[in-house]
Formats: C-alpha cells, structure tokens, sequence
C-alpha cells in the first residue's frame, strides 16, 4: 500500500458487461477498443476452476489513453470474463499517464537505503524526495512496484490475500496536486475505469480529516452513511516516532451489501475488502509528538495489483488469478494433485508454492541468492519452506524423469514465463535463477535427512525422561521450533512421528517459539524510518558541483561548517570539521569508491596562507551534497571563505587504477567461469580493490591465473577508456551493465572500455588502461553461501606488494640456505621430516599411556551379582587426548567384557581430557558412553560426546577433575549394580 500502511486486504466486484464497450472518460482523453494483451492476435487463459476465456484483440493502444477491452466466451456467459493483470497494470499505468504522470518503472527488490532489508513499499525509491533531501525530477509519477514483505509469512495460503511477493500499483504527487485530485482520481479509476459499482464502495478516512470527507461526499457523492470515520491506529501514516505523516483514505468493496448499513465493521474480513490507499502526507511530527505542516504537501499510494485482479477475474482469492494459478497449477502437476478437487489443507500447500516461487525468482533475479544472513536469509528461508511443503506434497524428483532431482527449477520456469511484464531481465537471468534453486534445494534435502536423525535423537531422549518420570513422554516446544527453523523440518511430520513412538509435542512451547520470531521480524523489517532532520540546512544548501572528472584543484566557497552534526560560522585550529562546497574537485565515496582525500588551502593576498584543512574522506548526504572531512591543520576556518581544494594526485590515480580494474574483474570473470559470475558488492580503495560476486564454488588456480592473464593482456592493449552520458534506456538497450547497489536518475554515465567492458558508473577512471600498469589476486575466498570475494593490486600497489613478497622470498632463500626456486623442495622435506617426528612422539606417548593404564588395571572395580561388570575410573595426570584414547581402548580389552572404562586429564594449562569406553556388554544393558560422557564434562565446564561405545569430551577447569571423576565413578556404579543384579 501506499506510504507503507498496513497490508493491503484482497477485493472483489462485478466486471462491466462488454455490451457498453465506451467508458465514460475526463475530458480530453480518445476511448477506443484495443487489445488487452497484444496488439494483434489471439490469447486465451483458463481460469482456476478450469473455465477457458479467448481474448479478441484489435489495434494498439495510444501510450496515455484509458483502454476498454471487448472479451469473448467459449463457453460461458460474456459477464464472467475475467480482465488479465497484465492487462489491469497497464490499464493503470496508462490513466495516470493520460493526467500527466510520469510512468516510472519498478526499482530492485535490493533498496538503496539503509533502514530496510528489501522493498516493502511502492514509495520507497521516493523516500527522498518526501523528505526534502532530493529534488523532484517530475512533479508526479506512477509505477508498478515489486514488493516482498515476509513478516507474515505464516499466513501464505491460509488466507485470500496474504503475499511474500507482490505488485503495489501507486501514483505519487511531489508537491504538485493532493487530496482532491487524488479522490476523485482513485473513484474515476475504480468505478469508471474498472467499472466496480459504486454502490458496493466504502471509504474509510481519519476521523478528524474533514476535508476528505467534504470531498468524498459533496464532491465525489459516497453517501456519509457509506464514509467512516477511523482512528489513527487504522487512517493516521506516520513514517516513525518523527518524520513526514498524515491521514490516509481507504477503499474497500463489499461482497454483502445485502447485510445492510447498520453496525457496519470494515475490518471483518468475510465482508469488506480494501484495495486502495490514499496518503496524504501533509505534516511533519516533531521530537515532542506536535505536528506542523510540510511546505510540500505529497500523495503516496497503493493498490494491491492481484487484489484488483481477483476481484476483476471473479476469484475466490488472490492465488487464483492468472497472475499466481498458472505456477500452481504447476505444482499440482508435479505432485500429482487436482487442485479443483483437493482439500483446503492441500490448496493451502500449493499456494505456498506458488506464492514462494514468486519471491524467491525476482529475489534471485535482482541479485540476492540464498545465505544465512540478511537478505540471502530471506530467499533461504523461503526456498526451504517451498522444499518442505513439496515434500509434504509428494512431490518426488523434478517431474521430468529425474526422481534425484530438485522440482523448484521446474516450477520456477513457469514464473518466468509469466515475468515478462513485471520484470523483462528475469528471463535474461534464467540460468543462474534455476543453478542456485537447483543447488539449495538439494542441500536443503541433505539437511531434511539431518533433522530426520535429530529427531529419532530427541524421541528417544523424550521416552527416556517419560519413563523416568513416569509421565507420558513429551517433546519440548524448543525442541520443535528447533527442528523446524533450523532444519527445515515440517511441524506436522514431527506431530506424526512422535505419535507414533507414543511421544505428544508442546505445541504450546512451539507456538511462543514463533510468535517469539515473528515479532522480531516485524520490528526488523516492516519499518521504513523516514526523518526530517536539519531542516535549515537543506533549506539553504544546494546540490555540489562536482569538477572532479577534469581537475583535481579547484576553486570553492565554503556553504557551511558543522562540528559535531552541528552548523558553526568559524572553526578553530586542531578541530575536526565537516565542510561543504558550493563545487569540488573531490569525489564523495560511492559505487564502492572510496572519498578522497587532499587539502583545503583559505589564502590571504597573493601567498599568505590563512588556513589549511586536511580532508580524510568525502560522503553525500542531503541527496547530492558533498560532506568533506578533515581537520584544520592550521588557521581557523570560515563559513564564505573561497578556498583552494586539491585533491592529492598520487592517491586519486590509485582510486582511479583500482576502479577500472575492477570493471576489467568483472569482464574476465565472465569470461573465464560464465555469465552467471554477477557482481554482489564491491569495494575501490588507494591500496587494493575487493570485487564480491555470485558463484556456487571456489575458483580453480588455473581459472584465477587465467583471469590475470586476460586483465593482463587488455592492460597492455592500452586501451583508450570512454565515457558519455545518455539516457539510461539507450545505455541497457547498449548492453551496459549496473554497478550494483547504485541508483541510477534517467540520464547516466557509461564508461567503457572498446570491446572489453561497458558499465553504468560514476566513479573515475583511468584514461588508457596501460594506466593500470598490473594486476595481481592476491586472495580469492568464499564469504557466505553463494557469494565469493577476490582481492587484489593494481598499479603502484601492484608494485609494493610485489616488492614485500620479494623480501620475503629472500629472507626465506637465507634461511633455508637455498635458492629461490628451491625453497618448495626444501619446505616440503622439512614438514616430512617433522611428519615423521611428530609420529614418533605419538607413538612414543601411547606406549607411555598405556604402561601407566596396566599399572592402574587392578584398581578396577567389580559390580552386579548375576554377571560381574568392570568399572574403571581414574585420573591419568597430563597424558594428551590421543594417548587417553590408547590407554582406553588398551584397558578395555585387558578387563575384558563387560567393562565400562571412564579416564581423564589435564594436558595443558587451562584444559581438560575425558574418554569414556564401554565394552558391548554394558552398552546392551542401555548404557552408552556418548551420552554418559557430556554430563560428566560439565563439571568440567566443557562437554562431549561419541558412539555407544566410545565418547571424548573437553573442559576448560582442570580443577574440577576430580570431582568430575568422582561423580562419574559414583553414576557408573550405581546403573551398573542395577542393571545387572
């Protein structure tokens, strides 16, 4: 919705009878008979319930005209034809247009903002214009924003209108019209446009919004009793505890007008649905909770894009729009199952698929694979429910023959199939898309298997404690929320097969597990913090003019200082400070490049110098406000002072070298391992450059060496560098490729180097590449799943990094007493040698060992009456882990069976050794060393575990041994005498 609101509620309405094919328009606007997905041709679509529509088409529509579609039945009546989302968006799209909206298209599910993890909202990529700190580009736009929300994922497929992935379809206004323009505007849409009858419309608004109700009823003509009055919980947005907010105007539909106007709630569910929301945001809420109005009043909204197709193509509920069913219908395929006639239980799964796949495509797509962390946590978490709910399906192998083969891949290509108006670079993305779904899907099954072992584990540790206890085995609420976050493992498969061995679960437990989770993701990420701070200071500064691509000196005027946050007019020598310039030479971090670093030169007369500032990094701030930090070094610094800025030359050259030989990484990478190498964050810095980039492995050496050479070569091609602007279209239509995490405005800068690279990027760069002068990786290393990081030098660090190991090199030559080229040889001889020494102290040790294990032997203790069993426990001083093994294994073959041994140590300081050995006699009374020897270790302050015949275990308080010991002496004796009396 728009400005972030609640989650929008799904809709439903008649569609218009074809019969009347002219709409009534505003004026100016020529109505016609178009297509309604292609502008010739035929298209037909067969509906969730298996009703199969044909779609005439007929002529192209005008870019800014209001359509009307003419539909066709096979068989059913014409009234129930449903309208296509695609044909929904555009319709959209193009009544905003024709009322001077700028079409604007969907930014990346990877927000350019800090305060959020993915795009959850049509406004984000406008946060900030609404806050002032970016100039409007045009004074209204309209888009179709992809969205993913995840804090309610649990209610995927129970609900009719719960998503992870969906469409916000929402036109904005910057300062330009507001509340009247934007409810006549959202009714001519919805009642004219979509035809939805207005008699089945209600409005919410805020209750003390007079002005919308004035409009909604005199202007617009709701009926008051059809207008209610909300509080702020409902219809008051507010971006934070301060920041830009203001009323909201909902609409919903209602599936029973027939239940009257008395008692009316539009929060019940089985009646109303809202499908639009209109912000007005028109205050800004200061520190102390007080309002006061903005200078530039904005509208943000939102209409839910499969809410309004349901409604259109007269669904149960969202999943069974053409925007979501085909994928689904998919998936009933592969299991086997008619979605038709399945249960709610089974529809439910099948949506979950459906709606997961959705998410985890346009994820991967836009650059964020699955990993443990952050948004890649995100795309894992929902693969793996995806996994586990085809699981529990029955879906078996990839439905084309492979039954060891992963089934998202399949799936996923029905999504991108229907990708096309969404998101064109989807399908252009295929093959790494369906790699990492391959590849975590068959993970995910390995873990499935893992999970399965755990969870005999915890059973039989359940029927334990029962039987202890003497109560009816229970298995902990922790325990299953465990299984099911960490391992993927289904509640309900945990539910049947503890059933089985006679074991209940603590739903209870599992359900404050994740109630506990889910509030945590809420406040995590379903907030875009929006605050308006220094209101003065961007009042009064302007955008800086950046010289920095032609010069690195030039002349300034300093606009402002602050210290600390805060505006000062004159700052003292020794003072850090923060300055900003009307223009600069200096480049503020960006695209991965660091700011540079130089001097601000305040002169007096022709020579005397009055102040000198030394600038340690350049950040943007405000939009596109150079923030120079540095310290006065001398003087005392002036706000309207001209100053002198250079930029220091040998550090920019080495910014410049590093950049460009990122963008040549990122074409060998291509080159050398394949297209889907794409990048994942980057970092441009004086002493090396760090490239971040997707791949499911290690590189080889020869794939790395193969890579310098490339780099290499197109360096000593001395290549001329090229750059331009041109709008951004013309630069993909071109072939050139996005730096990632920047944002691009319609106008961008191409860099390229003439048949090796072309990129979007603002950075500097080199004029020739023989600039660049070497490259060398110098480490290539994996930083989370799916994501691999090179690091290397180009350029003068190229030199002092090769000039370090070569000092290196020779040291080690005058150690060894060797020549370079045989300081392998030699380096090998000696681990060999120490190999073979170390072996000798082993073995040394575990003959010492177990000398000290046959002196010991006859302390043995005897138990039990009706077959006597050995047991062994004793201290072993500072014998090593390895050598209390062999002690072990020597007396428990001495004692004979049965026998239960339990030895320890203290090797080193600070450290404690545990073994425990039980021969098969006493492991088949139901005693086993694994679970026997973790208890133990505690006292120790470590732990442990093993086989049933053999278990190790560590502590970090040698002097709690004994205690330790003696604690297991006294268990061992007392199961022992039990067990075999």
């Amino acid at each position: 919705m728009g400005g972030l609101q609640l989650p929008l509620h799904s809709i439903h309405a008649l569609f218009p009878k074809p019969n009347s094919y002219m709409s009534s328009l505003s004026t100016g606007c020529v109505t016609r008979t178009i297509a309604l997905l292609y502008p010739s041709g035929n298209y037909a679509f067969r509906g969730a319930q298996g009703r199969f529509f044909h779609y005439t088409t007929r002529s192209t529509p005008a870019s800014v005209q209001p359509v009307t579609e003419e539909l066709m039945e096979e068989d059913y009546k014409t009234e129930d034809n449903p309208v296509s989302g695609n044909s929904i968006r555009r319709r959209f799209l193009e009544f905003y247009a024709s009322r001077g909206h700028k079409v604007l298209p969907s930014s990346s599910l990877v927000p350019d903002d800090p305060t959020v993890l993915l795009t959850i909202a049509g406004m984000l990529q406008f946060k900030p214009i609404f806050l002032g700190k970016a100039s409007r580009q045009v004074p209204r736009a309209t888009t179709s924003q992809k969205c993913i929300r995840t804090n309610d994922v649990e209610n995927v497929g129970r609900t009719s209108r719960h998503h992870t992935f969906f469409e916000m379809l929402g036109n904005f206004s910057f300062g330009d019209y507001f509340k009247k323009e934007a409810i006549k505007w959202a009714w001519e849409l919805s009642t004219k446009e979509f035809g939805l009858p207005a008699d089945r419309l209600w409005i919410s608004i805020y209750e003390d919004d007079d002005e919308s109700y004035e409009i909604w009823h005199n202007e617009v003509g709701v009926p008051s009793e059809r207008i209610k009055r909300m509080g702020e919980d409902d219809n008051f947005w507010t971006s934070g505890i301060t920041g830009p907010c203001g009323p909201c105007s909902e609409l919903y539909y209602d599936f029973h007008p027939e239940r009257g106007l008395m008692d009316v709630d539009l929060g019940d569910d089985t009646r109303f649905i809202e499908f639009y929301n209109l912000v007005f945001m028109q205050y800004n809420k200061m520190d102390d909770g007080s309002l006061e109005p903005l200078k530039q009043k904005n509208i943000d909204t939102g209409l839910g894009l499969e809410r309004l197709a349901r409604i259109l193509q007269k669904v149960p509920n969202n999943y069974e729009t053409d925007l979501i069913y085909p994928i689904i219908e998919k998936a009933s395929e592969l299991a086997n199952i008619s979605y038709a006639q399945a249960d709610d239980q089974t529809k439910m799964k099948l949506k979950i698929i459906g709606d997961h796949l959705r998410a985890v495509v346009f994820l991967i797509s836009d650059g964020v694979p699955p990993s443990n962390i952050g948004r890649g946590y995100v795309v894992r978490r929902l693969i793996r429910r995806a996994v586990r709910t085809g699981r529990l399906l029955g879906i078996e192998g990839d439905g084309k023959g492979n039954l060891d083969g992963a089934f998202l891949p399949t799936i996923a290509e029905k999504v991108m199939e229907l990708s096309t108006h969404i998101d064109s670079d989807v399908k252009a993305r295929a093959s790494r898309i369906l790699e990492e779904l391959q590849r975590e899907e068959l993970r995910f099954v390995q873990t499935l298997a893992r999970g399965e072992k755990l969870l005999d584990q915890m059973l039989e540790d359940a029927s334990s404690s029962g039987q202890k206890d003497r109560a009816v085995p229970c298995l902990s609420g922790k325990d299953v929320f465990l299984l099911y976050d960490t391992f993927g493992f289904p509640v309900e498969i945990t539910a049947e097969v503890a059933e089985e061995c006679g074991v209940k679960i603590d739903m209870d437990g599992f359900d404050s597990e994740m109630e506990k989770q889910r509030r945590q993701s809420q406040a995590a990420h379903n907030v875009v913090k929006l605050t308006v701070d220094n209101d003065d200071l961007s009042e009064n500064i302007s955008d800086t003019e950046f010289l920095g691509y032609d010069t690195l000196s030039s002349r300034a005027i300093i606009e402002s200082l602050l210290v600390n946050g805060k505006p000062v007019i004159q700052v003292p020598e020794g003072s850090e400070v923060e300055v900003l310039l009307n223009r600069t030479p200096f480049y503020a971090e960006s695209g991965g490049q660091i700011g540079d670093h130089g001097k601000l030169y305040v002169t007096e007369g022709e020579s005397k110098c009055k102040a000198v500032v030394e600038i340690k990094d350049v950040q943007k701030s405000l939009g596109n406000v150079f923030i120079h930090k540095g310290t006065v070094i001398e003087g005392v610094l002036e706000v309207g002072r001209e100053v002198e800025a250079a930029v220091d030359p040998k550090l920019r050259q080495q910014a410049q070298v590093h950049h460009t030989a990122t963008h040549l990484l990122q074409s060998a990478l291509k080159k050398i391992i394949g297209q889907e190498a794409s990048q994942a964050g980057s970092l441009v810095a004086f002493d090396r450059l760090r490239f971040d980039f997707n791949f499911h492995r290690a590189l080889f050496d020869n794939e790395l060496e193969d890579i310098e050479e490339l780099i290499n070569g197109w360096i000593g091609d001395a290549a001329l560098l090229q750059s331009k602007v041109m709008p951004l279209s013309e630069a993909k239509n071109a072939g050139a490729i996005a730096m990632f995490g920047e944002k691009y405005g319609e106008q961008v800068r191409v860099v390229e180097v003439p048949g090796v690279s072309m990129e979007l990027c603002g950075g500097t760069h080199v004029s020739n590449t023989s600039e660049i002068r070497a490259f060398k990786i110098i480490s290539e290393q994996g930083i989370a799943s799916g994501i691999r990081r090179i690091e290397a030098v180009a350029g003068e660090a190229y030199i002092e990094y090769m000039n370090a190991r070569d000092s290196q090199m020779t040291r080690l030559c005058s150690t060894l007493k060797v020549k370079a080229e045989e300081v392998t040889t030699r380096v090998e001889s000696l681990l060999e040698e120490l190999r073979i020494v170390r072996n000798e102290v082993s073995a040394v040790r575990s003959k010492a060992a177990v000398y000290k294990a046959s002196i010991i032997a006859n302390k043995a203790l005897s138990v039990g009456t009706s077959k006597t069993i050995r047991v062994l426990v004793e201290s072993m001083d500072d014998i090593d882990a390895d050598s209390l093994k062999s002690a072990a294994e020597y007396l428990i073959a001495e004692l004979g069976d049965p026998a239960a041994i339990v030895l320890g140590s203290c090797p080193d300081d600070g450290k404690v050794s545990l073994v425990a050995a039980f021969s098969p006699g006493v492991v088949k009374f139901g005693v086993q060393a694994g679970k026997f020897i973790g208890p133990i270790a505690k006292f120790c302050g470590g732990g442990g575990g093993g086989r049933p015949n053999f278990a190790q275990a560590g502590g970090r308080k040698p002097e709690n041994l004994s205690t330790a010991l003696e604690k297991a002496r006294e268990d061992l004796l007392t199961i022992l005498t039990e067990k075999a009396s």
